[in-house]
């Protein structure tokens, strides 16, 4: 029983599809034993040591450490299922949009906002507790001199449409956020 809950953490980047982010997609590899997981190439414990994997199934999941708080999230890799068959790897590789910022705040929003709000409620709090707001300063090639500054939400492109900025649910007051 205590396996099947190891087993549930490590799905549950899956509760991602039924949230206010985008769907994940799936990018598929099939070649050479190429991909890590994450670390090193597929391996396995033999009487003491590590040794390649000739054949077998290994399953990464999401990757992610806390910074400076508790809630200061940092994505380090995305979940893999990897088969190894001699040299050859067939691998189902999870891709997201903007994946740094859409895992970073997804892991906010799965453990760190009221479940007992509904969903729009849940994302102002993100919004609000963890903003994804940074700033992007443009320079003239040949002079090397700033030339224009922008500043992007990347909630505005990791969530689901209807949770935009601009939606009037979830409409919050952003220039309190660039304090």
């Amino acid at each position: 029983m205590k396996k099947l809950k190891y087993i549930l953490e490590d799905l549950r980047f899956l509760r991602a599809l039924n949230s206010p982010f985008k769907p994940f997609k799936l990018k598929w590899y099939a070649g050479r034993k190429v991909l890590g997981t994450p670390y090193f190439y597929p391996r396995r414990l033999k009487n003491g040591k590590f040794v390649p994997k000739k054949i077998g199934f290994n399953f990464v999941r999401l990757g992610w450490k806390t910074k400076y708080r508790d809630h200061d999230y940092r994505f380090e890799w995305a979940p893999m299922l990897s088969f190894v068959f001699f040299k050859w790897q067939i691998a189902v590789i999870v891709r997201a949009p903007e994946q740094d910022h859409y895992w970073e705040a997804w892991l906010y929003y799965e453990y760190n906002t009221d479940k007992r709000l509904p969903e729009w409620l849940r994302v102002r709090q993100c919004r609000e507790e963890f903003p994804m707001l940074w700033t992007v300063y443009h320079k003239n090639p040949k002079t090397g001199e700033t030339t224009d500054k922008e500043t992007i939400d990347y909630y505005n492109h990791i969530l689901k449409s209807k949770y935009y900025i601009n939606n009037e649910k979830t409409n919050i007051n952003t220039s309190s956020n660039n304090n």
